[in-house]
């Protein structure tokens, strides 16, 4: 008996299966629930069902009216005092699923903007470093006026052509000139 104890139960099968429900589908309803409640679909409904009702007992006949007027439409009031307390719950747990929703949504927009603040930060770091390299490189103005100096210094130190313009000819050989 004792060895009996120690060995677990086997696991019972079940005559219509086994049913496994989802952990959300009793929010996702009420959410379904709270969203048509919150329709004008719902009002016009609600407000037609409770005209009928009042008509029929006010109107119908005698033996088939099942709510008194006398006593303020009790079950119509009865039934709407039901529609009302679960409605309640239904819509806050609605409201708190939101709440999760937004909570999560907010969260994943403030990582958002710290990414694309980084981003830009790294963005801006970048840019300023761009500028400090090209601070060094040469401008074309800055080459165009060394070429002009150096151009300058060329002419300076060149010599001064003979009389009819033509550089003597131990100049044109590359021989110093006496």
């Amino acid at each position: 008996m004792p060895d009996s104890l120690d060995v677990p139960k086997a696991k019972r099968r079940r005559i219509l299966g086994e049913r496994r429900a989802r952990p959300d589908a009793f929010g996702q309803v009420s959410e379904a629930i709270a969203r048509f409640m919150g329709t004008p679909r719902f009002l016009i409904w609600l407000t037609i069902f409770c005209a009928a009702w009042l008509v029929w007992n006010s109107y119908g006949p005698q033996g088939l009216r099942f709510d008194s007027s006398e006593y303020g439409f009790t079950a119509l009031t009865l039934m709407l005092s039901l529609q009302a307390s679960y409605a309640a719950p239904l819509i806050l747990l609605a409201q708190n699923r939101q709440t999760d929703r937004d909570r999560v949504q907010a969260e994943q927009d403030r990582q958002r903007a710290e990414r694309n603040l980084a981003d830009t930060e790294y963005l801006a770091r970048e840019m300023a470093a761009l500028r400090i390299a090209l601070s060094e490189v040469a401008t074309r103005d800055f080459v165009r006026s060394e070429l002009r100096s150096l151009l300058e210094e060329i002419e300076a130190s060149r010599p001064a052509p003979d009389d009819d313009g033509e550089p003597s000819s131990a100049e044109r050989r590359g021989a110093p000139s006496a």
